[in-house]
């Protein structure tokens, strides 16, 4: 049964999509009905928000691992993951059943649910999801246990991102919110027919499970020699082949993927990971 719901926007504060649902939801309620549980909301980092940047010191979102939690830094993310642990967790034993983490990308990702695990739960959800909004995307993130992701929406019982794209950061498109609003809103139809024992002939539904990160090249003094290649930019989740080009270096050559199989690209050219010269990431297709 799922009685306590939180969805929660800013965590990263120049993702103004999640932040505007949120603020329209506290000043009008939530536009969805539902009577079979408590639905909460938060903005996580509203020092980020005022600043429209995507965190003060450090990410947000990569702070909720257990050992994080355990040992604070002196960092201003650091300080509000403890303050929202107490609020919304503890992780591991959280006041609230499922909590869902609305995010922005610059990458063409769609509407894209993100589940840090497999379990029936969450093949639930993907299935309704799927069933619901066809053209939505279900990205597994179970490489590691639930509980030892840093992410926010892991101090749930259960938790999920709903990450919509492409949109620049600080900027606000009116498609990507309508999509954002109607995931968010499949979501709370979800838990109503999860608590309704609603879900047992949901069909197997395609998602993509993460496979690792692919880098930009670079040359000795850690500068980037290339950047992503026309033909693959803007392609989230369109199957990439072996001996397609993923880069055109600037000395006009061109680098190709070189892995023996497909696989599904996605957060591609995301303005986030910038600084840490990731390119784009890679998931191989699966059912659920």
């Amino acid at each position: 049964m799922i009685k306590n719901v939180m969805f929660v926007a800013g965590t990263h504060g120049n993702e103004t999509s999640g932040i505007q649902l949120i603020r329209n939801w506290q000043r009008n309620g939530c536009p969805y009905k539902y009577s079979t549980f408590e639905l909460s909301t938060m903005l996580a980092n509203e020092e980020a928000i005022v600043r429209n940047v995507r965190f003060v010191d450090e990410d947000l979102n990569r702070q909720f691992s257990l050992p994080k939690l355990a040992n604070p830094e002196l960092t201003l993310e650091s300080q509000l993951a403890i303050d929202i642990n107490a609020r919304i967790g503890p992780k591991g034993e959280s006041q609230y059943d499922l909590v869902v983490d609305i995010h922005n990308t610059t990458s063409h990702m769609g509407a894209t649910l993100i589940l840090p695990s497999s379990a029936p739960f969450y093949v639930s959800m993907a299935r309704f999801v799927k069933q619901v909004l066809p053209e939505a995307n279900i990205l597994v993130e179970d490489e590691i246990p639930y509980e030892e992701h840093p992410y926010l929406c892991t101090l749930g019982k259960y938790g999920v991102m709903i990450e919509v794209g492409g949109q620049p950061q600080s900027v606000l498109r009116e498609d990507v919110y309508q999509l954002t609003t109607l995931l968010a809103g499949t979501l709370v139809a979800f838990c109503e027919s999860y608590n309704s024992n609603e879900l047992s002939e949901l069909a197997p539904c395609q998602a993509y499970r993460f496979i690792e990160n692919i880098h930009f090249p670079l040359d000795s003094d850690g500068q980037r020699i290339a950047m992503i290649h026309h033909q693959l930019q803007d392609k989230d989740f369109v199957p990439l082949l072996p001996g397609q080009p993923i880069f055109k270096c600037f000395d006009g050559t061109e680098k190709v993927w070189e892995g023996n199989t497909e696989v599904y690209p996605h957060f591609i050219n995301e303005a986030a990971y910038s600084k840490q010269h990731v390119a784009f990431a890679t998931a191989d297709s699966c059912l659920l």
